[in-house]
């Protein structure tokens, strides 16, 4: 990132200059050209050292300088390691953007999932598109103005500064450079949304969209589930009306009783829906969709963790498989087929809390964790296969680049090397674990010291809490934090 001062641009100064003669073209081969004016006149050369404006270089700048021109400074900046001066700021490189777009709610989202549209897969042209839910944070005393936000962002173009556009590969009058639209639709709620996912069912057939559920877990301790089909459909068809019904959740969780949740997954190997739900206890409970449409929670929970629940993963291959992380400093590993509802694996991870999981969908022996004092960690399942062996492992590669909390990490959807972290330090982190450590060369990184080569990217977003890759638009990424929403696409990716 580069550091820009704060202050406005200085009005260009006119550059000083005579008249000069010119030349008479009308001069015979055979005739002498006689320079009248050349005992008045500088030599080439006297120009040259005078400067553009007749002065020498190091006083036009020193004047500039103290006239409070703007100071450009395209230093890499670190947050967390480097400091702003007074009156600088932080303006991000645009060579760097493929796309970067921002957009503010009225109340901020700390909560959101990406949901998956019928435009198509692998898609690369622009402008874009993207459809989402978020659930809101209203102030203290306002939480009746909360509500889950179902959303299209359309018209997301394509930064024509970004240094990987090249004009041999892609016709410029056929990019269509937009403003950013944000349309919404809301659901109300009485109670702010801690963690929100949302859960696609297969098209029953081709004329009807594909069912798309929300889950949300309210501060309240309360999970609802709502069918935002409607929502989504209401978009892209005028003249839609959106049923006033819908409004209502198909089911209300109420397991967790007055207690708090932060962990939330949905499982990927079961298309009618099924869930799992952790709250501040440290229960967990699972839930499932019936063949009639509605929902059945099973109220024993699953219990082991002696803090609350923070993050719950589904196994990507293994239909009764998933993984926890809590605030005790341990992932662990469960049979959702327990009868006594205990775990079978339980590794400590971090002397400070667990806060974030992400199973890998392309090499699923792969499970990262994200740690309160800002460390993240890759661990090798097969390493896991028994309490004695997964007691004794150590994590595949480890990072303590961020100095504060993680706070939310995923793999990319299509690249088991590429993994996306967000921490306390308003930083959204891209990086590449394929990269090979060489010790001479991880010294320094973009000439900063300390800097793991394996970082691609740094991305600043103040207050950034989550961040998610879509699924059909390869490197794009999508996050949310207390200074609104990001969209934005890299050229590292």
């Amino acid at each position: 990132m580069a550091k820009r001062g704060a202050e406005d641009d200085p009005e260009d100064q006119a550059l000083k200059g005579g008249e000069r003669p010119v030349a008479d073209n009308g001069v015979e081969a055979d005739e002498q050209f006689e320079d009248e004016f050349e005992d008045e006149y500088e030599s080439e050369d006297e120009v040259l050292e005078a400067g553009v404006d007749g002065r020498p270089d190091e006083e036009r700048e020193a004047e500039e300088k103290a006239s409070g021109a703007m100071d450009i400074d395209r230093e890499t900046f670190i947050p967390g390691r480097h400091k702003l001066d007074a009156g600088q700021t932080l303006a991000p490189d645009l060579s760097t953007y493929e796309m970067l777009h921002t957009l503010e709610p009225t109340w901020p989202c700390l909560s959101f999932d990406i949901v998956r549209d019928s435009l198509g897969d692998n898609r690369k042209s622009y402008p874009a598109t993207v459809y989402a839910v978020a659930g809101t944070q209203a102030a203290r005393g306002r939480e009746r103005e909360n509500q889950i936000m179902v959303m299209k962002l359309s018209g997301l173009s394509r930064n024509d500064q970004a240094g990987n556009i090249d004009s041999d590969d892609e016709d410029d009058d056929e990019v269509e450079n937009t403003d950013p639209i944000l349309e919404t639709k809301s659901i109300p709620l009485t109670s702010t949304t801690n963690r929100i996912r949302a859960h696609q069912s297969p098209q029953s057939n081709s004329s009807t969209p594909a069912t798309t559920l929300t889950a949300s877990m309210q501060e309240s301790g309360d999970v609802l589930i709502h069918d935002v089909t409607p929502y989504l459909t209401s978009f892209d068809t005028p003249g839609y009306q959106v049923p006033t019904t819908v409004s209502k959740p198909l089911s209300t969780i109420r397991a967790h009783k007055k207690n708090e949740g932060y962990a939330l997954d949905w499982s990927t190997l079961a298309p009618a829906g099924r869930l799992l739900t952790g709250d501040s206890s440290g229960s967990i409970f699972a839930t499932s969709r019936t063949e009639g449409g509605g929902f059945v929670t099973d109220t024993t929970a699953y219990t082991g963790h002696t803090s609350s629940v923070e993050e719950l993963q589904w196994s990507p291959n293994e239909r009764n498989v998933f993984a926890s992380a809590s605030s005790d400093g341990t992932v662990r590993i469960w049979d959702a087929r327990s009868k006594n509802r205990k775990h079978a694996i339980s590794v400590k991870v971090s002397e400070s809390d667990a806060n974030v999981l992400s199973w890998s969908h392309q090499t699923p022996h792969l499970l990262a964790s994200g740690h309160d004092d800002g460390t993240w960690s890759v661990w090798d399942l097969r390493q896991w296969k028994s309490p004695d062996t997964a007691a004794k492992s150590k994590p595949l590669a480890h990072f303590d680049f961020h100095k504060e909390q993680i706070t939310s990490l995923e793999w990319h959807p299509a690249d088991d090397s590429i993994v996306s972290v967000c921490a306390g330090d308003s930083t959204l982190t891209l990086w590449d674990l394929a990269v090979e450590l060489d010790d001479e060369e991880s010294r320094y990184t973009a000439d900063v010291k300390d800097v793991p080569p394996q970082l691609l990217f740094v991305h600043f977003m103040e207050g950034v809490k989550e961040a998610h890759w879509h699924p059909q638009m390869q490197g794009s990424v999508m996050a949310t934090g207390g200074s609104g929403f990001g969209v934005f696409k890299t050229i590292s990716v």
